[in-house]
């Protein structure tokens, strides 16, 4: 699902107050942490994902291979930050999908 502009920047004003719940460090995109973001994700659909100063990996490549595997939207990179959005696939946790459902433009 690819966001539109109105999905985008309200899920931007959500995410602003958000602290970072993954951090990828020296070991890079490893299984873990993909498991890491994949559970984050299902538990509150929005989530920031920084990268650490001692990592070699680059904020795009660790963003699309998110995207790939976990089939996350990415709704913004700063700067070593990553801003990532999915639908629970709890039904539960779908409070902010829900919100982000009503406003596609038609």
């Amino acid at each position: 699902m690819s966001l539109t502009s109105k999905q985008r920047a309200f899920l931007k004003s959500e995410a602003h107050s958000l602290k970072p719940i993954v951090q990828i460090g020296k070991n890079g995109l490893n299984d873990q942490i993909k498991t890491s973001v994949r559970n984050a994700l299902d538990a509150r659909e929005l989530i920031k994902v920084t990268l650490l100063q001692n990592t070699d990996e680059d904020i795009h490549d660790v963003a699309e291979i998110l995207e790939d595997e976990i089939g996350c939207d990415t709704v913004l990179k700063i700067g070593r930050i990553l801003i990532l959005y999915k639908e629970s696939a709890k039904k539960e946790n779908r409070k902010l999908s829900q919100k982000v459902k009503t406003m596609k433009s038609h």
